[in-house]
């Protein structure tokens, strides 16, 4: 597999909250690593409980010695949920403080996957397929039938979401393993794309003859043409044109 993560600030905020990580090569001992966090706090808050997840992840996996993947990534990210309680307490000016989370590694033609908020990751093979399930208010009310799908898109609390690493002592976390076709592709991103470019138009650019680099950079370019409300993190898996 071959990556390319791209984030932007976007056209109307002024700090980009949203942190990345990819790495094709073993980290610890997954044969490869891949994140995704939008941070949330005022100041520079969202942007310190972002970085500090992906990285509090990363360095958690590089030294465990754990080799089951959900439970190695289960404890990276419990540890960057009691780090992000543990500084905002020390530090006034962060308080409330915290952030969305999408991890995943792909083993053995699989892709094992958690998540915390409404970062998302999707899986790209002929047809695009959400496999994250948003962890937000428009969510839980489309799965109460009290608003349909198409009305959660423009809804004006869209943006409020119902989980997050550093929000509570107890964090509740989703896992996901999906079975990767050899074609297939997965988009990692944060809800700066997915709020600013709908599913259709997602797949027609993961659909291009394009490399993982210019798909990414596309569909960042195409969430700040739409508007750009929000920063933008986008991270595209792809398969690497000698293993195809």
């Amino acid at each position: 597999m071959k990556s390319y993560s791209a984030t932007d600030v976007g056209r109307k905020r002024k700090i980009n909250q949203d942190s990345l990580f990819a790495s094709d090569n073993p980290v610890g001992n997954l044969p490869n690593l891949y994140i995704v966090a939008d941070g949330m706090g005022g100041h520079n808050a969202g942007d310190f409980a972002s970085r500090y997840a992906v990285n509090t992840v990363k360095a958690f996996i590089e030294e465990s010695s754990e080799k089951n993947p959900i439970k190695l990534i289960d404890e990276a990210i419990k540890l960057a949920n009691r780090g992000i309680l543990k500084e905002a307490a020390e530090h006034e000016e962060m308080y409330g403080m915290g952030t969305t989370i999408v991890v995943t590694t792909i083993m053995d033609g699989y892709a094992y996957t958690a998540n915390v908020g409404d970062s998302r990751l999707y899986i790209f093979d002929e047809e695009l397929k959400q496999i994250t399930k948003d962890h937000s208010l428009v969510e839980e009310m489309v799965r109460l039938g009290e608003i349909t799908e198409e009305e959660a898109k423009t809804h004006p609390d869209r943006n409020i979401i119902t989980r997050a690493v550093g929000a509570q002592d107890e964090i509740n976390i989703d896992y996901f393993d999906y079975q990767l076709s050899p074609n297939a592709s997965i988009l990692m991103c944060s809800d700066g794309l997915s709020n600013m470019v709908d599913d259709p138009e997602i797949a027609r650019i993961l659909s291009s003859s394009e490399g993982v680099e210019e798909k990414a950079k596309l569909l960042v370019d195409t969430a700040n043409e739409n508007g750009g409300k929000d920063n933008i993190a986008v991270l595209i898996i792809g398969p690497d044109a000698d293993e195809v």
